[in-house]
């Protein structure tokens, strides 16, 4: 690879860095073509963006980037994938399903929405984040509830009393 490319892999990472929400880096060296070309099929049907690179590249265009990676620069070490996702549990999801299969992905760290993760024991705690959707459908719910119970309060009140004068009319 000459000097030119790895500019361009650089920028093109770095630009793919800073419009990242989510990021995932795994390792998945010792798959089998068979399974390596599974867990492709399964992200792309999960809408996550699966891609290998080299670390030296990638440790460049993460010092380029605008964002604070922390620690995530130390797990650079060894065969390095990355996992782009809109949602932050998606790619936590999916590997925890693959790994029903397999023994690989191994999760190194994850950056979701300015929150590193180091560590393949991370794994439940990133099963467990909520996207902003489901958040916010909760919210809805909760402020829905005591709302719903006042209107039913009423209405059951108010066939309670209907009921009360129509028998007091027919005595």
């Amino acid at each position: 690879m000459t000097r030119e490319e790895k500019s361009q892999v650089i920028e093109t990472l770095t630009a793919e860095l800073s419009d990242a929400k989510t990021l995932y880096l795994t390792d998945i060296a010792g798959l089998d073509a068979a399974n390596t070309t599974a867990l492709r099929r399964a992200c792309f049907k999960a809408g996550i963006r699966l891609s290998v690179v080299k670390n030296t590249l990638l440790e460049k265009a993460m010092e380029a980037s605008d964002k604070e990676f922390g620690e995530l620069k130390q797990v650079l070490k060894g065969n390095t994938s990355l996992m782009f996702s809109e949602t932050g549990n998606g790619p936590a999801k999916l590997i925890k399903d693959f790994r029903k299969k397999s023994e690989k992905p191994i999760l190194k760290g994850a950056y979701i929405e300015e929150s590193v993760y180091i560590g393949d024991d991370q794994i439940d705690a990133l099963v467990a984040i909520k996207s902003k959707e489901e958040l916010i459908g909760e919210i809805i719910t909760l402020l829905q509830s005591p709302a719903k119970n006042v209107i039913s309060g009423l209405q059951s009140g108010g066939g309670k009393l209907a009921g009360i004068i129509k028998t007091l009319s027919e005595r």
